[in-house]
């Protein structure tokens, strides 16, 4: 974090059988435990600003920006993140075709040595029935 962006990563894992492409992601300032947060649209989801790619049973990463100062957002993410308060990040990804769109939902939890531990929390599908 420096006065002017907040800069977010984490590992990620692609435990299923084709490449995933990385779309777009959500902040929540606070730890969201349900599932479907109704309040974050598809339009709502921040897009990266290039597609990442996960090879299938491969890791890779996620990675999102806040660079505008003056928004609520950035405000929000600066002061959970200094406070060292768990955050949650919905990541929204599909197959290389485009298709089979899925979110899922990851908290960051601070760690006592300075670093944060990622973990999933929850899928959905967006294109199809959820399988539960």
């Amino acid at each position: 974090m420096t006065d002017d962006a907040v800069y977010l990563a984490m590992a990620v894992r692609n435990a299923g059988a084709g490449v995933a492409v990385l779309h777009g992601w959500g902040f929540f300032p606070d730890l969201r435990r349900s599932g479907v947060d109704e309040s974050l649209s598809l339009d709502g989801f921040h897009r990266l600003t290039r597609d990442i790619y996960v090879p299938a049973g491969d890791l890779g990463f996620w990675q999102g920006t806040f660079r505008d100062p003056s928004t609520d957002e950035f405000a929000a993410a600066a002061a959970s993140i200094a406070a060292r308060e768990p955050v949650t990040i919905d990541v929204l990804y599909g197959d290389h075709e485009g298709g089979q769109r899925v979110v899922s939902r990851f908290a960051l939890w601070p760690r006592n040595d300075g670093a944060w531990t990622a973990s999933v929390a929850r899928h959905w599908n967006i294109d199809r029935v959820d399988p539960r």
